[in-house]
């Protein structure tokens, strides 16, 4: 039984089929397909007795159609079930569905066309024949169209029982990915039915690659993609240059590079070592950027990867790999660009597209053993109407500049997270810390005498006063954080007494 949305290759496979005496049933616009390049076949009307119907809404929900694919071969009394009817068994059944996901993905498609697109008879064909798995072939990708064919010639019109088992399995895991999609459609269009956090969560992902491990050499792994995510991010970048397949680590890292660099309107570059930055910087363009970026910490930026929010030309891509870096994301790369990156064939070098293209949304997941945490993606911007001042001297206008780009970046450190910025570029960063007046000791550290006169950003509020006191002896002149801490009154006379500007954001940005 023959009945395909898809096409391809269904000719050639269905005139292998008649060459090796299959009979073939088949059905609409399939049946016709076949009979223009004279393939013989019975139509499905003629099979079941009567007629389709419903516009094509009922073809194959008959019951002949499916005694003849259910009934078990090797048992007599399913046998003579069928001869009583008069009902022929049905061996092999090429099923796939109507495209429903291309007709979601068309710009303002209405419901009402989603809906026709959702495949009935279909699926119970798939099902009824993967379930009689032992006796009954299915197959739903074309690309098995060949292998199977030349089994058959090979096997005097057999298939063995491990191509049919893995037939099966492929056929479950079609109509499962089928279903979720129309059911994730649905969920998010039926008004007043759909809920953000379902009971249950059901998502597709599609494997990408097998990956060479995972975060050690001993951990096995492989990278999947959300095909709902259509914005420019790290699984949906190409790989331009590099001859070395990307790391399971590369790949976090180049995911948290481009989602900060996605954050400024302005050039901006960004050096990720360890999923945290090790510099940021933006200026009047990103080669620029770059180098000030690199500044901030050349020592850690060894074996980095780089996020840039504009295109990389051939200079900018010259200074990049002067040193070692393990991988680089932008946008876009100039011709000459592409060809120096060529010469440097470890450094992986992928490319996004426009980064104003799509939408940032979705949910961010975070795996637990046993069990999944889903939460909003965190793009809450903080803007300078956002600020509450809370300290006796107010920011200047740069003071706030520099506290919000500091801000920016302290979204994408690890908690406990300590920003210092001067103007617009790091110059201190304190990360993934247990104790907050540690994260700060480490910034003071790390900017080796260049946090005087910067701001600092903190990604929750100060305990105790000893963070201010500690930011107090690196020079830092106004701190951004969220407040809500019992101890706010000591920790706003500690900035008081350093002459400290404080502004409140009133939210925390946490990164775990």
């Amino acid at each position: 039984m023959i009945s395909v949305s898809d096409k391809t290759g269904i000719v050639e496979f269905a005139s292998g089929l008649s060459k090796l005496g299959v009979r073939i049933i088949s059905t609409g616009g399939t049946a016709k397909a076949l009979k223009e390049n004279n393939i013989p076949l019975m139509s499905i009307e003629e099979y079941t007795g009567t007629p389709e119907m419903l516009d094509g809404r009922v073809k194959t929900l008959h019951w002949k159609v499916h005694a003849g694919l259910l009934a078990l071969r090797d048992e007599k009394k399913h046998m003579q079930e069928l001869e009583k009817h008069h009902i022929p068994l049905v061996d092999l059944v090429v099923v796939n569905l109507y495209p429903f996901k291309r007709t979601i993905e068309k710009r303002d498609v209405r419901i009402k066309d989603a809906v026709e697109q959702i495949d009935v008879g279909g699926p119970t064909l798939i099902r009824a024949a993967a379930k009689n798995y032992t006796h009954v072939a299915v197959i739903v990708d074309p690309g098995k169209y060949a292998q199977v064919l030349e089994e058959l010639r090979r096997n005097k019109g057999a298939l063995k029982e491990s191509t049919l088992s893995s037939l099966a399995v492929e056929a479950f895991k079609h109509t499962a990915e089928y279903d979720s999609i129309v059911y994730e459609y649905l969920n998010e269009k039926l008004a007043g039915r759909s809920e953000k956090f379902p009971t249950v969560f059901s998502r597709r992902f599609i494997k990408r690659m097998d990956l060479r491990y995972g975060e050690n050499a001993h951990q096995a792994a492989a990278f999947y993609s959300d095909p709902y995510i259509t914005e420019p991010c790290v699984t949906n970048a190409r790989q331009i240059a590099g001859e070395k397949q990307l790391s399971f680590n590369n790949i976090l890292d180049l995911n948290n590079a481009l989602e900060l660099v996605k954050e400024f309107k302005e050039p901006t570059a960004a050096i990720i070592k360890h999923t945290n930055p090790c510099g940021v910087a933006s200026a009047e363009d990103v080669s620029k950027a770059y180098e000030r970026s690199l500044g901030a910490d050349p020592l850690s930026a060894f074996g980095s990867v780089v996020g840039l929010n504009r295109e990389v030309d051939g200079s900018l891509a010259e200074k990049i790999t002067s040193t070692f870096v393990e991988a680089i994301i932008a946008p876009s790369y100039a011709p000459e660009a592409v060809e120096a990156l060529k010469k440097k064939p470890k450094v992986r070098v992928l490319e996004v597209g426009d980064l104003g293209a799509v939408s940032r949304n979705g949910f961010d997941y975070k795996k637990v053993v046993g069990g999944l945490l889903l939460q909003d993606r965190d793009l809450r911007e903080v803007t300078e109407k956002d600020l509450k001042v809370v300290s006796r001297r107010k920011p200047t206008e740069d003071e706030i500049k520099a506290m919000l780009f500091a801000w920016k970046v302290c979204r994408h450190t690890k908690s406990n997270s300590i920003i210092f910025v001067k103007e617009d570029r790091t110059t201190g960063i304190g990360a993934g810390q247990m104790s907050r007046v540690d994260a700060v000791k480490i910034a003071v550290m790390k900017s080796k005498g260049e946090s005087a006169g910067s701001v600092m950003a903190s990604d929750a509020f100060f305990p105790f006063r000893d963070g201010i006191d500690e930011a107090a002896k690196g020079g830092i002149t106004a701190v951004i954080h969220p407040g809500g801490s019992i101890r706010d009154e000591e920790v706003i006379k500690a900035s008081d007494e350093h002459d400290m500007a404080m502004v409140f954001t009133c939210i925390r940005c946490f990164l775990h």
